[in-house]
């Protein structure tokens, strides 16, 4: 028996492929399915079923799209209809305790809501060891090293009742289970599906029964306690959980791959809504950029904060290096976001040329080391905009500075002025050259991002302030 372990680093996502000799089984695979078939015609394996722990939020599932691909059976929680969100297409209802067998492999179903009030977890048995101890927990959204997952994806009305069944599968659904038991979560550190992760991959019950500070509370105490340690909640999550209840739509190729000209670009700029997302590192973008464009830089944070950000409906053109464009196409379709037109023949070099022979127009966001974004506050004081998130700023934040979280920047943006020189600042400068946008959007036009960001300013051993 083998456990494959498949990541998503942006999104701190964990898929499985789980085999025995030339049987294979799938849990929880991503949209973009490459690596899952890569993976299963290097070592010769069949792919027979494909398995869900819940109807995930933060990312596309890639459930359907396997399966078609390979004419495995989906296997799926049989405790989402009549829910919020049902699936919505053929799959085999598994029941908690039923049984799933694959060569050695036998996997047993356990119903464990809380996260979602479909949620299963998957014991592992490997029957060429042993049939009654079980090998592995797939604790999907469940279980976290260190942490629970967040019980408040349904709302105001239903996390109460969430969370009481996340104490309950913790504490009555597992409880017989070995405490030698290793554990995988189908998400690590990063991900916003629930607070406190730690950073390794994988854990084992008894670990996690001995040193988590929520497993050691009464329920009266876990339900307050989760509900208020649950991280920002991405709007884009609603949308995610419906799209996954009904099945992505089936892509037969990556969608973005027609190039554009600058000429083609500017008319269609100027003729339709379209979203010119910009790839580069943010002070390239700062350098110059096409007017109106958002700059979401390539790497392994695009699909979250493509998926935060854009809207699904208004058609996308990709600009950046030619090395960055698959991969971003890759990131966007892993949060639904397959309206990608295509991508400027060129990059900004070609815009570039363009608006010298024909005038088309170029913009740029001012940058500053924060020695000289400091001086400047001194000599003339100004809004300092700090877009980190609440861990972030209570570490330390420049002294005076404004804080909103960059995923609440466009409901609070009024709390502004737009009149007003803003400096805006992140961990690294990636966070808030996205702010730059959203800003510049709503009238600001005295904008200036601090190079680097805090991380920046930490290592000048620049002034700081702590609020509680």
């Amino acid at each position: 028996m083998k456990i494959e372990r498949f990541e998503v680093p942006g999104l701190a996502q964990y898929a499985y492929i789980l085999s025995c000799g030339t049987h294979a089984v799938v849990i929880d695979p991503i949209r973009d399915i490459d690596a899952y078939l890569q993976y299963a015609t290097l070592h010769g394996l069949t792919i027979s079923h494909i398995l869900e722990t819940h109807i995930h939020a933060d990312f596309a599932s890639g459930a359907t799209a396997l399966a078609q691909a390979t004419g495995a059976q989906l296997w799926l929680s049989a405790y989402a209809d009549g829910e919020d969100y049902q699936y919505q297409f053929p799959h085999h209802p598994f029941q908690h305790d039923e049984v799933l067998a694959v060569g050695n492999l036998r996997i047993q179903a356990l119903h464990t809501p809380g996260h979602t009030p479909e949620h299963l977890s998957f014991l592992l048995f490997d029957t060429a060891r042993s049939a009654t101890v079980p090998a592995a927990l797939f604790s999907g959204d469940f279980l976290f090293v260190g942490s629970f997952g967040r019980p408040d994806l349904l709302g105001e009305a239903a996390k109460q009742k969430l969370a009481a069944q996340l104490y309950q599968s913790a504490h009555q659904t597992i409880a017989a289970l070995p405490d030698s038991l290793e554990v995988y979560p189908c998400h690590g550190a990063g991900s916003l599906c629930g607070s406190g992760m730690g950073e390794h991959p994988q854990t084992t019950l008894g670990y996690e029964r001995a040193v988590s500070p929520l497993f050691a509370l009464p329920q009266a105490s876990f339900i307050p306690q989760i509900l208020a340690t649950v991280p920002p909640f991405p709007p884009y999550y609603r949308r995610m959980k419906q799209l996954n209840s009904q099945g992505p739509a089936l892509l037969t190729a990556l969608p973005g791959t027609k190039p554009f000209t600058p000429a083609e670009v500017a008319a269609l700029q100027s003729s339709t809504p379209v979203t010119l997302l910009d790839l580069r590192r943010p002070e390239a973008f700062g350098g110059a950029h096409i007017p109106g464009s958002i700059n979401i830089g390539a790497g392994q944070n695009l699909s979250l904060w493509a998926g935060w950000m854009l809207d699904p409906e208004t058609p996308i053109l990709l600009i950046g290096d030619s090395a960055d464009l698959d991969s971003a196409r890759r990131a966007l379709i892993c949060v639904g976001l397959d309206n990608i037109l295509g991508y400027l023949d060129g990059g900004i070099a070609a815009w570039i040329v363009a608006q010298i022979d024909s005038g088309s127009p170029l913009a740029h966001i001012p940058q500053r080391s924060p020695q000289q974004a400091q001086a400047e506050l001194i000599a003339s004081p100004a809004t300092i905009l700090d877009v980190r998130s609440d861990s972030e700023w209570h570490s330390g934040h420049i002294p005076n500075a404004t804080h909103i979280m960059l995923g609440d920047l466009p409901t609070r943006i009024s709390e502004l002025d737009p009149t007003r020189l803003t400096y805006l600042v992140c961990g690294t400068g990636y966070r808030s050259s996205i702010a730059t946008r959203i800003l510049a959007a709503h009238g600001f036009q005295s904008l200036i991002n601090i190079d680097g960001g805090m991380a920046a300013w930490n290592r000048q051993k620049l002034p700081l302030q702590h609020t509680p």
